[in-house]
This record gives C-alpha cells, sequence and structure tokens, in this order.
C-alpha cells in the first residue's frame, strides 16, 4: 500500500501562484516516476506534468508556466503553477510509479486523492 499526502491547493487570482506538494508514504522500495494529473469538471483528465529517468515533460498548456520537481529522499514530488489562468481551474491529484516490493513484478501506479485548484474568471 501507498498513501499520499497532497497540499497546496487554494484559490488564487488570475496571474497568481500555487505551489502544490505530495508526499508518498507506504511500501516504496523506489520510485521510478511522479507527476500530476488535473481534471475539470465536465472535461477528460488531463497529464500535466510527468517527471522521471532525469527528465520531465509538460502538457503544452502548461509549458513555460509550471514547473514539475522531485525530492527522491522524501518520495515528494512539486509543481510550482505561475501566472494561472480558469483554465487550470481542476482537481490537481499526484502520482507515482512505484516498486513496493523485491521482485521485479512488485511495481505499479498509484493515485493521490487531490487538491482543487480554482482560479475565479
Amino acid at each position: 500500500q501507498v498513501q499520499f499526502v497532497e497540499s497546496g491547493g487554494g484559490s488564487v487570482q488570475p496571474g497568481g501562484s500555487l505551489r502544490l506538494s505530495c508526499t508518498a508514504s507506504g511500501s516504496i522500495f523506489s520510485i521510478y516516476a511522479m507527476g500530476w494529473y488535473r481534471q475539470a469538471p465536465g472535461k477528460q483528465r488531463e497529464l500535466v506534468a510527468h517527471i522521471g529517468g532525469g527528465t520531465s515533460n509538460y502538457a503544452d498548456s502548461v509549458k513555460g508556466r509550471f514547473t514539475i520537481s522531485r525530492d527522491d529522499a522524501k518520495n515528494a514530488v512539486y509543481l510550482q503553477m505561475n501566472s494561472l489562468t480558469p483554465e487550470d481551474t481542476a482537481v490537481y491529484s499526484c502520482y507515482a510509479y512505484v516498486q513496493y516490493g523485491p521482485s521485479v513484478g512488485d511495481a505499479g501506479p498509484y493515485w493521490g486523492q487531490g487538491t482543487q485548484v480554482t482560479v475565479p474568471s
């Protein structure tokens, strides 16, 4: 079992910034990759940012505004969000691809519960 503690969501005016944090705990041997999804009402879930294997990737809609980072010592991932717009309003959920046991097959993805980000128009 892997659990997540997410924080940093809230309401911010357009043009403002927020920093999301997510810390994983539980049965973790190692974490291969981490990232953030978001889902707005009535829209499909969108991969916002991913970090793993020494690289990071972003959705086109957030490139240049959002920055993802990791702290492997804390099993944590962060998302710095700048220049927020109403279109960024969504529930943001972190995820991790975790090695949870000693065998090669003991690995899989886990998701957090999500944190609300609201940017009023």
